[in-house]
């Protein structure tokens, strides 16, 4: 079965740091985009960040720039999102999933979703 699985949430203060990992069941990124969403209590999924290796693709959302980083490492078959200086407005589940592009930041189009990571950012 495709499927990705999330993990690396926790309990973290502002201004300090996690890494999340993505991880799928069944299959190999490879070509694929690969996304970060992140769900706030009562709102819809937003794009948090994306990578395709094959060509250079490397998206964040302005408010995550330059504190987030995201990467992949292709010999654990595993993408991660760094989150550093944490603000308690990153409290949110986050998820991963794929798709062909990363152009296009919308959860309509992605799929493969996991059962989300918690992370809690406290003052």
């Amino acid at each position: 079965e495709t499927q990705l699985a999330e993990s690396g949430g926790g309990l973290v203060q502002a201004g300090g740091s996690l890494r999340l990992s993505c991880a799928p069941s069944g299959f190999y990124f490879g070509d694929y985009a690969v996304g970060w969403f992140r769900q706030f209590p009562g709102k819809e999924r937003e794009g948090v960040s994306c990578t395709k290796s094959s060509d250079g693709t490397t998206y964040y959302e302005d408010s995550v720039k330059g504190r987030f980083t995201i990467s992949r490492d292709d010999a654990e078959n595993t993408v991660y999102l760094h989150m550093n200086s944490l603000k308690p407005e990153d409290t949110a589940t986050y998820y991963c999933a794929i798709n062909r592009y990363c152009h296009n930041m919308n959860e309509w189009d992605f799929g493969s979703w996991g059962q989300g990571t918690q992370v809690t950012v406290s003052s």
